[in-house]
């Protein structure tokens, strides 16, 4: 009933729901661009509109007194940015233990602009081996939900080459506020410390080849 209900608010307003939806029981989503406030009214809206059962991480500060025991209630799960494997870990130790489990995260951390995309959402998939849903708003063409699944194989620069694919032409509601599908040098080092990273041809990601080379 409630997913109904959600729905019919969406198609009040305008939007069309995109359903393509992972089939395994356990996944992770992300949602982008992320750019106001409406986004996580909304996102919460169309979750529900596709009937899903879900936990999604949001700022520790949002859950302080008097919204944390409201926002746990929708399924909230607090996190430190300053703390970031500590979460990580929580996160991989709570899809080892749970047989269904849909976590959504914002990369991008934030409504203001950001030149890098946070990858905590990729380590966890990696690490708990599930797949990434891709989660999406775009104001332009009033679409919002999931429009496809990411299995993570092929080492994170390549795999990051099919999401800024599949955003790209994506437009948040502010879109000055809109930041590139991008990645940190630390962060391409530190997955190519951790495993075996299948890095693409030289053609392929320059901007991060040209990073590598610099001193």
């Amino acid at each position: 009933m409630i997913g109904y209900i959600s729905a019919q608010i969406l198609k009040f307003f305008g939007w069309q729901l995109d359903l393509q939806l992972p089939t395994e029981k356990k996944y992770i989503i992300i949602g982008a661009p992320h750019t106001s406030n409406w986004d996580f009214p909304l996102a919460l809206l169309a979750l529900s509109a596709m009937g899903l059962r879900f936990s999604w991480v949001g700022k520790h500060t949002l859950f302080s007194f008097p919204f944390g025991s409201f926002f746990r209630a929708l399924g909230g799960i607090p996190v430190d940015r300053h703390i970031r494997q500590s979460f990580i870990v929580k996160m991989i130790g709570l899809f080892s233990s749970s047989d269904e489990l849909i976590l959504a995260i914002a990369p991008e951390g934030t409504r203001a602009k950001t030149a890098y995309w946070k990858t905590g959402f990729y380590s966890i998939a990696v690490e708990a081996t599930v797949p990434i849903a891709l989660g999406y708003l775009d104001y332009k063409n009033k679409k919002i939900g999931v429009g496809a699944t990411l299995y993570p194989s092929q080492g994170i620069l390549a795999d990051f080459q099919v999401i800024q694919q599949f955003y790209a032409g994506k437009t948040g509601k502010f879109p000055d506020k809109q930041g590139p599908v991008q990645l940190r040098q630390k962060d391409i080092q530190r997955y190519r410390e951790k495993r075996d990273c299948l890095l693409p041809p030289d053609d392929q990601f320059p901007e991060y080849r040209k990073n590598e080379m610099e001193p």
